[in-house]
Protein backbone atom coordinates (compact mmCIF):
# COMPACT_ATOMS: atom_id res chain seq x y z
CA UNK A 1 0.00 0.00 0.00
CA UNK A 2 2.84 2.42 0.92
CA UNK A 3 4.84 1.91 -2.44
CA UNK A 4 1.67 2.45 -4.31
CA UNK A 5 0.47 5.24 -2.36
CA UNK A 6 4.01 7.27 -3.09
CA UNK A 7 4.17 5.70 -6.49
CA UNK A 8 0.80 7.78 -7.32
CA UNK A 9 2.02 11.04 -5.59
CA UNK A 10 5.20 10.62 -7.74
CA UNK A 11 2.79 10.61 -10.51
CA UNK A 12 0.78 13.33 -9.59
CA UNK A 13 3.79 15.60 -9.19
CA UNK A 14 5.69 14.83 -12.82
CA UNK A 15 2.03 15.67 -14.40
CA UNK A 16 2.41 19.13 -13.37
CA UNK A 17 6.35 19.35 -15.29
CA UNK A 18 4.11 20.52 -18.86
CA UNK A 19 2.21 23.24 -16.91
CA UNK A 20 5.11 24.53 -15.19
CA UNK A 21 6.96 24.50 -18.33
CA UNK A 22 3.92 26.35 -20.41
CA UNK A 23 4.44 29.05 -17.14
CA UNK A 24 7.96 28.83 -17.15
CA UNK A 25 8.00 30.07 -21.06
CA UNK A 26 5.04 32.99 -20.55
CA UNK A 27 6.88 34.02 -17.81
CA UNK A 28 10.44 34.70 -19.60
CA UNK A 29 8.30 35.94 -22.45
CA UNK A 30 6.92 38.46 -20.50
CA UNK A 31 10.07 39.72 -19.41
CA UNK A 32 11.48 39.81 -23.02
CA UNK A 33 8.44 41.48 -24.32
CA UNK A 34 8.14 44.28 -21.28
CA UNK A 35 11.57 44.73 -20.21
CA UNK A 36 14.36 43.86 -23.08
CA UNK A 37 11.31 45.16 -26.57
CA UNK A 38 9.53 47.79 -24.95
CA UNK A 39 11.58 48.94 -21.89
CA UNK A 40 15.14 48.75 -23.66
CA UNK A 41 14.54 48.49 -27.61
CA UNK A 42 11.75 50.21 -28.58
CA UNK A 43 12.54 54.48 -28.69
CA UNK A 44 8.97 55.61 -29.70
CA UNK A 45 6.86 56.37 -26.25
CA UNK A 46 3.72 55.96 -28.02
CA UNK A 47 5.04 52.98 -29.97
CA UNK A 48 6.02 51.36 -26.86
CA UNK A 49 2.62 52.27 -24.37
CA UNK A 50 0.13 51.11 -27.53
CA UNK A 51 2.26 47.71 -27.36
CA UNK A 52 2.10 47.37 -23.96
CA UNK A 53 -1.60 47.92 -23.78
CA UNK A 54 -2.47 45.03 -26.56
CA UNK A 55 -0.08 42.91 -25.14
CA UNK A 56 -1.68 42.98 -21.33
CA UNK A 57 -4.95 42.44 -23.10
CA UNK A 58 -4.27 39.48 -24.64
CA UNK A 59 -2.10 38.01 -22.08
CA UNK A 60 -4.87 38.35 -19.42
CA UNK A 61 -7.39 36.51 -21.71
CA UNK A 62 -5.00 33.51 -22.69
CA UNK A 63 -3.64 33.32 -18.78
CA UNK A 64 -7.14 33.14 -17.91
CA UNK A 65 -8.58 30.93 -19.96
CA UNK A 66 -5.84 28.92 -19.47
CA UNK A 67 -5.93 28.56 -15.62
CA UNK A 68 -9.89 27.92 -15.83
CA UNK A 69 -9.17 25.22 -17.89
CA UNK A 70 -6.40 23.82 -15.18
CA UNK A 71 -8.43 24.22 -12.01
CA UNK A 72 -12.21 23.06 -13.50
CA UNK A 73 -13.25 19.82 -11.92
CA UNK A 74 -14.40 17.13 -14.16
CA UNK A 75 -17.80 16.34 -14.19
CA UNK A 76 -18.65 12.86 -13.39
CA UNK A 77 -22.24 10.97 -13.38
CA UNK A 78 -24.62 11.89 -11.54
CA UNK A 79 -25.79 9.34 -8.56
CA UNK A 80 -28.72 8.17 -11.39
CA UNK A 81 -26.37 6.18 -13.16
CA UNK A 82 -24.92 3.95 -10.14
CA UNK A 83 -26.43 0.92 -10.27
CA UNK A 84 -28.91 0.59 -7.38
CA UNK A 85 -28.09 -1.98 -4.32
CA UNK A 86 -29.91 -4.78 -5.28
CA UNK A 87 -28.90 -4.58 -9.35
CA UNK A 88 -25.30 -4.04 -7.93
CA UNK A 89 -25.15 -7.28 -5.61
CA UNK A 90 -26.46 -9.75 -8.53
CA UNK A 91 -24.17 -7.68 -11.26
CA UNK A 92 -21.04 -8.62 -8.74
CA UNK A 93 -21.96 -11.99 -7.72
CA UNK A 94 -22.94 -12.99 -11.63
CA UNK A 95 -20.11 -14.24 -13.61
CA UNK A 96 -21.95 -14.97 -17.05
CA UNK A 97 -21.46 -11.88 -18.75
CA UNK A 98 -25.31 -12.32 -20.91
CA UNK A 99 -26.47 -12.42 -17.46
CA UNK A 100 -24.83 -9.14 -16.28
CA UNK A 101 -25.87 -7.18 -19.22
CA UNK A 102 -29.45 -8.38 -18.65
CA UNK A 103 -28.72 -6.59 -15.35
CA UNK A 104 -27.33 -3.42 -17.16
CA UNK A 105 -30.47 -3.28 -19.55
CA UNK A 106 -32.81 -2.95 -17.10
CA UNK A 107 -31.78 -0.42 -14.85
CA UNK A 108 -30.43 0.79 -18.45
CA UNK A 109 -33.88 1.29 -19.55
CA UNK A 110 -34.74 3.83 -17.30
CA UNK A 111 -32.09 5.97 -18.04
CA UNK A 112 -31.35 8.66 -21.40
CA UNK A 113 -27.97 6.65 -22.16
CA UNK A 114 -28.24 5.45 -26.24
CA UNK A 115 -24.72 5.11 -27.04
CA UNK A 116 -23.43 1.39 -26.53
CA UNK A 117 -20.20 -0.62 -27.04
CA UNK A 118 -18.76 -1.46 -30.21
CA UNK A 119 -20.55 -4.86 -29.56
CA UNK A 120 -23.37 -3.27 -28.54
CA UNK A 121 -23.49 -3.66 -24.94
CA UNK A 122 -24.57 -1.26 -21.80
CA UNK A 123 -21.67 0.66 -21.46
CA UNK A 124 -20.95 0.42 -18.03
CA UNK A 125 -17.61 1.85 -15.76
CA UNK A 126 -16.36 -1.21 -13.41
CA UNK A 127 -13.77 0.95 -11.80
CA UNK A 128 -16.43 4.24 -10.80
CA UNK A 129 -19.23 1.41 -10.80
CA UNK A 130 -21.62 3.81 -13.23
CA UNK A 131 -23.49 3.25 -16.62
CA UNK A 132 -22.11 5.66 -18.84
CA UNK A 133 -23.97 8.47 -20.03
CA UNK A 134 -23.50 9.14 -23.57
CA UNK A 135 -20.71 11.06 -24.39
CA UNK A 136 -18.56 10.09 -21.01
CA UNK A 137 -15.68 7.97 -20.56
CA UNK A 138 -13.18 6.55 -18.42
CA UNK A 139 -9.73 8.29 -17.80
CA UNK A 140 -7.14 6.22 -16.73
CA UNK A 141 -5.13 9.07 -15.78
CA UNK A 142 -8.06 11.43 -13.67
CA UNK A 143 -9.14 7.76 -12.35
CA UNK A 144 -12.39 8.70 -13.30
CA UNK A 145 -15.42 8.83 -15.66
CA UNK A 146 -15.86 12.14 -17.15
CA UNK A 147 -18.85 13.59 -18.91
CA UNK A 148 -18.57 14.25 -22.52
CA UNK A 149 -14.87 13.88 -22.40
CA UNK A 150 -12.78 15.26 -25.19
CA UNK A 151 -9.34 13.90 -24.52
CA UNK A 152 -6.64 14.41 -21.36
CA UNK A 153 -4.24 17.23 -22.19
CA UNK A 154 -0.85 17.17 -20.41
CA UNK A 155 -0.59 20.58 -20.77
CA UNK A 156 -3.21 21.58 -18.59
CA UNK A 157 -2.90 18.28 -16.27
CA UNK A 158 -6.65 17.68 -16.60
CA UNK A 159 -9.42 15.97 -18.25
CA UNK A 160 -11.14 18.60 -21.10
CA UNK A 161 -14.87 17.64 -20.98
CA UNK A 162 -18.19 18.96 -20.12
CA UNK A 163 -16.89 21.45 -17.43
CA UNK A 164 -13.98 22.88 -19.21
CA UNK A 165 -14.00 22.51 -23.08
CA UNK A 166 -14.71 25.90 -23.97
CA UNK A 167 -12.44 26.85 -21.39
CA UNK A 168 -10.16 24.81 -23.69
CA UNK A 169 -11.08 26.28 -26.79
CA UNK A 170 -11.06 29.84 -25.50
CA UNK A 171 -7.46 28.95 -24.26
CA UNK A 172 -6.35 27.53 -27.76
CA UNK A 173 -7.81 30.53 -29.08
CA UNK A 174 -5.97 33.31 -27.27
CA UNK A 175 -2.89 31.41 -26.83
CA UNK A 176 -3.00 31.61 -30.77
CA UNK A 177 -3.61 35.55 -30.37
CA UNK A 178 -0.94 36.16 -27.68
CA UNK A 179 1.70 34.55 -30.29
CA UNK A 180 0.60 36.42 -33.21
CA UNK A 181 0.68 39.52 -31.27
CA UNK A 182 4.35 39.21 -30.49
CA UNK A 183 5.39 37.86 -34.17
CA UNK A 184 3.84 41.22 -35.45
CA UNK A 185 5.40 43.71 -32.64
CA UNK A 186 8.66 41.92 -32.52
CA UNK A 187 9.24 41.15 -36.11
CA UNK A 188 10.34 44.38 -37.02
CA UNK A 189 12.93 44.47 -34.48
CA UNK A 190 13.84 41.08 -35.22
CA UNK A 191 14.61 41.85 -38.41
CA UNK A 192 16.86 45.22 -37.77
CA UNK A 193 18.66 43.01 -34.99
CA UNK A 194 19.43 40.15 -37.72
CA UNK A 195 20.66 42.82 -40.25
CA UNK A 196 22.39 44.79 -37.49
CA UNK A 197 20.42 47.39 -37.86
CA UNK A 198 20.77 47.72 -34.15
CA UNK A 199 23.74 47.54 -32.06
CA UNK A 200 24.21 44.27 -30.22
CA UNK A 201 22.85 44.07 -26.70
CA UNK A 202 21.33 42.26 -24.11
CA UNK A 203 18.16 42.67 -25.69
CA UNK A 204 19.38 40.56 -29.04
CA UNK A 205 19.14 37.69 -27.73
CA UNK A 206 15.79 37.61 -26.08
CA UNK A 207 14.01 39.43 -29.36
CA UNK A 208 15.35 36.97 -31.84
CA UNK A 209 14.77 33.62 -29.22
CA UNK A 210 11.06 35.52 -28.85
CA UNK A 211 10.27 35.65 -32.09
CA UNK A 212 11.27 32.02 -32.99
CA UNK A 213 9.73 30.83 -29.71
CA UNK A 214 6.54 33.06 -30.53
CA UNK A 215 6.22 31.51 -34.26
CA UNK A 216 7.03 27.88 -33.27
CA UNK A 217 4.16 28.28 -30.75
CA UNK A 218 2.09 29.87 -32.63
CA UNK A 219 1.82 26.97 -35.51
CA UNK A 220 0.95 24.35 -33.53
CA UNK A 221 -1.69 25.95 -31.55
CA UNK A 222 -3.42 27.36 -34.31
CA UNK A 223 -3.56 24.36 -35.97
CA UNK A 224 -4.71 22.65 -32.79
CA UNK A 225 -7.16 25.23 -32.74
CA UNK A 226 -8.60 25.32 -36.27
CA UNK A 227 -8.86 21.49 -35.60
CA UNK A 228 -11.21 22.08 -32.58
CA UNK A 229 -13.07 24.49 -34.14
CA UNK A 230 -14.00 21.86 -36.63
CA UNK A 231 -15.15 19.45 -33.80
CA UNK A 232 -17.38 22.23 -32.36
CA UNK A 233 -19.01 22.91 -35.90
CA UNK A 234 -19.57 18.81 -36.11
CA UNK A 235 -20.65 18.67 -32.49
CA UNK A 236 -17.85 15.62 -31.79
CA UNK A 237 -15.32 15.01 -29.42
CA UNK A 238 -11.93 13.82 -30.11
CA UNK A 239 -12.71 10.39 -28.94
CA UNK A 240 -15.83 10.31 -31.45
CA UNK A 241 -13.63 12.21 -34.25
CA UNK A 242 -11.47 8.47 -34.28
CA UNK A 243 -14.10 6.43 -33.10
CA UNK A 244 -17.87 6.81 -34.27
CA UNK A 245 -20.65 6.99 -31.17
CA UNK A 246 -22.00 3.24 -31.25
CA UNK A 247 -25.70 4.19 -31.10
CA UNK A 248 -28.42 1.82 -30.90
CA UNK A 249 -29.20 0.53 -34.16
CA UNK A 250 -25.67 1.16 -35.84
CA UNK A 251 -22.52 3.63 -35.26
CA UNK A 252 -22.90 6.84 -36.62
CA UNK A 253 -20.18 10.03 -36.76
CA UNK A 254 -22.99 13.00 -37.02
CA UNK A 255 -25.83 11.23 -34.39
CA UNK A 256 -24.97 14.02 -32.20
CA UNK A 257 -24.82 17.16 -34.74
CA UNK A 258 -28.06 18.89 -34.98
CA UNK A 259 -26.48 21.69 -37.40
CA UNK A 260 -23.26 23.92 -37.14
CA UNK A 261 -25.42 27.08 -35.16
CA UNK A 262 -26.53 24.69 -32.55
CA UNK A 263 -23.80 22.92 -32.30
CA UNK A 264 -21.59 26.06 -31.28
CA UNK A 265 -24.08 26.90 -29.23
CA UNK A 266 -23.80 23.27 -26.95
CA UNK A 267 -20.48 24.92 -26.10
CA UNK A 268 -20.80 28.21 -26.38
CA UNK A 269 -24.19 28.85 -25.22
CA UNK A 270 -27.08 30.83 -26.46
CA UNK A 271 -25.95 33.90 -25.50
CA UNK A 272 -22.94 35.42 -27.75
CA UNK A 273 -21.96 37.83 -25.35
CA UNK A 274 -20.39 35.13 -23.04
CA UNK A 275 -18.79 33.11 -25.79
CA UNK A 276 -15.70 35.40 -25.61
CA UNK A 277 -14.99 34.95 -21.75
CA UNK A 278 -14.00 31.90 -19.61
CA UNK A 279 -17.10 31.70 -17.67
CA UNK A 280 -19.71 28.87 -18.13
CA UNK A 281 -21.98 29.09 -20.80
CA UNK A 282 -22.41 25.62 -22.20
CA UNK A 283 -25.81 24.29 -22.44
CA UNK A 284 -26.92 21.09 -20.39
CA UNK A 285 -25.73 19.48 -17.72
CA UNK A 286 -23.49 16.79 -19.65
CA UNK A 287 -25.65 13.51 -18.73
CA UNK A 288 -27.87 13.81 -21.65
CA UNK A 289 -27.68 15.10 -25.42
CA UNK A 290 -30.44 15.33 -27.81
CA UNK A 291 -30.01 13.56 -30.87
CA UNK A 292 -31.37 13.03 -34.36
CA UNK A 293 -31.40 9.11 -33.86
CA UNK A 294 -33.22 8.14 -31.61
CA UNK A 295 -36.44 9.50 -29.78
CA UNK A 296 -35.84 10.89 -26.53
CA UNK A 297 -39.05 11.37 -23.85
CA UNK A 298 -38.14 14.55 -21.64
CA UNK A 299 -40.42 13.11 -19.31
CA UNK A 300 -38.52 10.03 -18.66
CA UNK A 301 -34.95 12.00 -18.62
CA UNK A 302 -36.63 14.67 -15.93
CA UNK A 303 -37.77 11.44 -13.86
CA UNK A 304 -33.94 10.34 -13.71
CA UNK A 305 -32.36 13.73 -13.54
CA UNK A 306 -34.26 14.83 -10.60
CA UNK A 307 -32.96 12.34 -8.82
CA UNK A 308 -29.88 14.17 -8.56
CA UNK A 309 -31.53 17.26 -7.70
CA UNK A 310 -31.85 18.76 -11.61
CA UNK A 311 -34.80 19.24 -13.55
CA UNK A 312 -35.55 20.08 -17.01
CA UNK A 313 -37.18 23.10 -16.18
CA UNK A 314 -35.02 25.98 -15.18
CA UNK A 315 -35.91 28.58 -12.25
CA UNK A 316 -37.17 31.06 -15.11
CA UNK A 317 -40.16 28.28 -15.53
CA UNK A 318 -37.96 27.90 -19.81
CA UNK A 319 -37.83 24.04 -20.88
CA UNK A 320 -34.77 22.33 -21.01
CA UNK A 321 -34.55 19.65 -23.58
CA UNK A 322 -32.82 17.02 -21.28
CA UNK A 323 -30.48 19.51 -19.85
CA UNK A 324 -29.03 20.74 -22.90
CA UNK A 325 -30.99 23.82 -23.16
CA UNK A 326 -31.21 24.03 -26.77
CA UNK A 327 -34.12 26.29 -27.01
CA UNK A 328 -34.45 25.68 -30.75
CA UNK A 329 -35.06 22.50 -30.51
CA UNK A 330 -38.19 22.52 -28.59
CA UNK A 331 -41.33 23.24 -29.61
CA UNK A 332 -42.83 26.57 -27.27
CA UNK A 333 -46.49 25.41 -27.81
CA UNK A 334 -47.03 23.20 -24.68
CA UNK A 335 -50.47 21.18 -24.16
CA UNK A 336 -52.05 20.52 -20.72
CA UNK A 337 -53.04 16.97 -20.57
CA UNK A 338 -54.39 15.22 -16.80
CA UNK A 339 -52.40 18.70 -15.40
CA UNK A 340 -48.87 17.51 -16.48
CA UNK A 341 -47.16 19.09 -19.12
CA UNK A 342 -46.03 17.75 -22.36
CA UNK A 343 -42.89 18.96 -24.63
CA UNK A 344 -43.10 17.93 -28.09
CA UNK A 345 -39.23 17.78 -29.39
CA UNK A 346 -38.53 18.65 -33.19
CA UNK A 347 -35.19 17.81 -35.08
CA UNK A 348 -34.07 19.36 -37.98
CA UNK A 349 -32.30 17.28 -40.71
CA UNK A 350 -29.22 19.33 -41.13
CA UNK A 351 -26.52 17.69 -42.57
Amino acid sequence: MAPSHAFRCCKRALNWIPVLFINLVVGWSYYAYVVELCVYTIPDNAERIGYLVIFHIFLFMFIWSYWKTILSKPASPSKAFALPRTEKELYEREERAEVQQEVLKKVARNLPAYTRTAGGAIRYCDPCQVIKPDRCHHCSTCEMCVLKMDHHCPWVNNCVGFSNYKYFVLFLAYASLYCLVICATVVQYFIKFWTKQLPDTHAKFHILFLFFVAALFCISILSLFCYHLWLVGKNRTTIEAFRAPVFINSPDKNGFSLGFRRNVAEVFGDQVKYWFFPVFSSLGDGHSFVTRLVHIDPEQANSVLQQNGKSLVDEEGNTRVLGNNVQHSVDESKEKTDGGQIVSVTMDSDP
